[in-house]
Parts: structure tokens; sequence; C-alpha cells
């Protein structure tokens, strides 16, 4: 089995490769891995060092979006799993452009040269935000896409052009959206990672609006068991969603990681809301249930570790935010 993972050196494609290639996906456990990776800010090629000397691991350097690059690269590869992707909000909302570059523009190419290089499977990891808001109950994977952010609206464009390459072509194509993630090796400009490092280095956190937005928190190591279930037994063509079934206000959780780190409120500054902020998230797994998907790491556990890592790994994370 060959796997070909873009924008593997990121945060979450990280995590999918390292658990690949440590075995943790039974069948699995004799895949070769070429990574694609331009290694933007947030790719980072000392996430993949634990995994770096496995004989089942390529890297390749290079963009989505260079379809010369992909025509070689592609072929000879029985599956694609897409994690190339321009993901923060915040930067979507200043910076429009390079989002519909890498998250449409890039999977059009890679859906394209899939298609003529003979690949048996495209997974395409997309999120929950393509729906937009919800006040109250959850998504299910049939809501209309409702994006409200340059970030999400790329993502859904990126979405539609997965299921017009499905239903077109023929392309096996499945996409899987998840809820918010957390865990190691996330690059400190996300909400939890963020919080931690600034807070263990004594600085003050911003918190948006009133703090009452609800995110539906998946440890990242759920959400790569997820897709490689549903690249072992989806459906070609089908949507899955994939959450963690913690539902926490932004207030809530930041309460939590003052309590982590030992600090209080006063470290706080509430800060104008940025435009277009969601208010909720929540999406029904139940369509991967049904082939077997349950969470396995418990939000309260999940979040001490990850504390914990960062209390323990600053020497990953110190030289990012020095070049932020």
């Amino acid at each position: 089995m060959k796997v070909l993972v873009t924008g593997g050196a990121g945060f979450i494609g990280s995590n999918y490769v390292r658990s690949l290639l440590r075995g943790a996906y039974p069948g699995y456990e004799n895949a070769h891995v070429t990574v694609l990776d331009r290694l933007t800010y947030a790719g980072n090629l000392a996430n993949l060092a634990p995994v770096a000397r496995h004989p089942g691991y390529a890297f390749r350097y290079g963009d989505v979006t260079d379809a010369a690059l992909l025509a070689e690269t592609v072929p000879g590869h029985d599956v694609v799993v897409n994690f190339a992707a321009e993901t923060h909000v915040d930067r979507s909302i200043t910076g429009a452009g390079d989002f519909v570059t890498t998250n449409v523009l890039g999977t059009q190419r890679l859906l394209q040269a899939a298609l003529e290089g003979g690949v048996r499977t495209f997974v395409q990891v997309s999120t929950d935000e393509v729906y937009g808001s919800i006040a109250a109950g959850a998504w299910t994977e049939d809501e209309p896409l409702l994006p409200n952010s340059p970030y999400s609206a790329a993502k859904a464009g990126a979405d539609l052009l997965c299921r017009a390459y499905h239903r077109t072509h023929g392309l096996d194509v499945r996409i899987t959206r998840c809820s918010n993630n957390y865990g190691p090796y996330q690059y400190p400009e996300k909400l939890i990672p963020l919080f931690v490092t600034r807070l263990l280095d004594g600085e003050r956190v911003p918190l948006y609006g009133d703090g009452m937005n609800v995110r539906e928190w998946l440890h990242v190591d759920d959400h790569c068991r997820g897709i490689q279930l549903v690249l072992e037994k989806g459906e070609p063509g089908q949507v899955y969603n994939i959450g963690g079934g913690v539902e926490l206000t932004n207030r809530e959780l930041v309460d939590r990681l003052l309590a982590a780190v030992g600090a209080g409120w006063d470290r706080v500054d509430m800060v104008p809301d940025r435009p277009g902020h969601d208010r909720r998230y929540a999406v029904d797994s139940g369509r991967l249930r049904a082939i077997g998907f349950l969470p396995a790491v418990g939000f309260d556990r999940g979040l001490a570790e990850v504390v914990g890592w960062y209390r323990d790994h600053q020497a990953w994370w110190r030289p990012l935010k020095r070049g932020r």
C-alpha cells in the first residue's frame, strides 16, 4: 500500500503519518508513505522527526498547486489523503487569496492528478466550519454549506470540487469534516497552544467578544482514527462528520487552561470579536459511528496531556514563536 499524504508536515497530517508508520492502523503496518509539503510557516519537519528514519517514509518538498510536480509524484500511489490547506481563520480575514489558491486550486489540481494517475481512493480532510453556525442541535452531512469566513468558504469550495470529481469522473473521493482539534505539535496560533504557550511565558492572552462562542473539541488522535476508518470502510462519494462530543464555550475552555497552568483571569484580556465569528459549531457523527467510530481520548485527560506536552517540549515551540 502506497499512501501520499499532502500537508503531512502540519499538525494533523503529521499526527496521521506518525500513527500510520507506527502501526496504529491494523492492515496498514507495511504502508509506504510519501509526504508532500511546501513547509509554510505551519509545516515543520520537526513534526515528522520521530519517523524520519522509518524505511516506509519519504518526503518531497512541493506545492499542491504545482501541476507538473503532482504529475510526477502522484502516480504509483494507491491512496491520497489531502491535509494540505491554509487553516487559520484570522489570517484568512486579512489575506484570503492564499486560502483560495491552496485550498481550492490546490485541491482541484490534486484531484486531477489523482484521476490521471490511477489513484484508488482520495480522502479530503475538511472542517465543520463549512456548515456555518448552528444555534441548537447538530449538523448532519446533508446540511447545506453556509461558510462565513474566507477560510471556510475556501474549504467548502474544495469539498464541492471533490463531489464534482466523484460525480463527473467516478473518482473515489471521500470527505471528512471534523470539529475543533487539539493535541501535541499544534502550531501556536490556535486557541489551546496559543494560550498555553503565552501563559507558560507569563504573558497575557486574548479572548474574543463575550467568550460565549461554543466549539466541539476532538483530540487529534481520534480525528486521525476517524480519517483512517473512512479510508478503510467509507463509501465513495460520501461525507463523514468527525466530532469529539465535548462542547464548551470559549470561556469554559479558557477557565480549564488557566487552572492547568496555575494562572488566573487577571491574565486574560477581553478583546473585540473578530468579523464573522461563528457562534456555535456541533456535528452529528452518527454516520461515522455506524461504521465503528467512537472517540477514545477523554477531554479532561487529553487536555491535561496536551498542556504537559507543551510544558515539556518548549524546544519545539519557542523557535516558532520567535519566527512569527
